[in-house]
């Protein structure tokens, strides 16, 4: 089975695919890691990642500057249902649009915006940078092995407000809620990165190679 993290020059695409690795040798598979920069590699994956880092507008346009990425990313995800993970930024592209900088479309996959979060408590500081425990709304596979509460690593100014709260699967706390984990069908977006996440992280990642929607 293929895994394919996407490198669309996002940054930080060694320290996700390392983590994977680790993760399939854990899980003893033989899961090929692959980091792939075309649409014809991205036809033999059997499973998608989309890291992010940086602003949403630079990251949606550098898929978009990928010679038919973002059309094959589409027919694999929607088209063919391949498993998906989008981290942080990679998350906030499933939305409809993003309100960083100014107005920028996303993939419109899971309904919702991209919004500043919203300082309510004088203490917080933006971006939001650490460690927070995360609450589990939803039971899924992909929260497998890891108990409500458990501390993963944010890295991020804007949060995905989800339309339907239904996809909303995990919130944390930060000033007021923040999206965490989202999931619709063979979607899933983590505001949270879990290459940086150590133990829990793996095991978020070990969840999401062993996940079958």
């Amino acid at each position: 089975m293929n895994v394919g993290i996407i490198d669309y020059g996002s940054g930080n695409i060694r320290s996700v695919s390392k983590s994977f690795e680790r993760a399939a040798f854990e899980l003893g598979s033989k899961l090929k890691i692959n980091v792939i920069r075309s649409a014809q590699e991205l036809k033999n994956m059997d499973r998608i990642v989309l890291p992010g880092v940086g602003a949403f507008a630079d990251c949606i346009k550098g898929i978009k500057n990928i010679n038919s990425l973002y059309k094959t990313l589409n027919d694999m995800v929607l088209g063919k249902s391949v498993p998906f993970l989008g981290i942080c930024v990679g998350m906030q592209l499933l939305a409809n649009y993003s309100n960083e900088h100014g107005r920028h479309n996303g993939f419109g996959w899971i309904e919702g915006e991209v919004v500043p979060i919203i300082r309510k408590d004088n203490d917080i500081k933006i971006p939001h940078m650490g460690w927070n425990s995360i609450e589990i709304l939803k039971k899924h596979q992909i929260f497998e092995n890891i108990k409500n509460g458990e501390d993963f690593y944010f890295v991020h100014s804007y949060n995905f407000n989800s339309k339907n709260k239904d996809y909303i699967y995990s919130e944390t706390r930060y000033g007021g809620y923040i999206t965490a984990v989202v999931i619709k069908n063979n979607i899933i977006g983590t505001q949270f990165h879990p290459e940086k996440s150590q133990i829990f992280g793996i095991q978020f990642i070990k969840n999401f190679l062993e996940w079958i929607p």
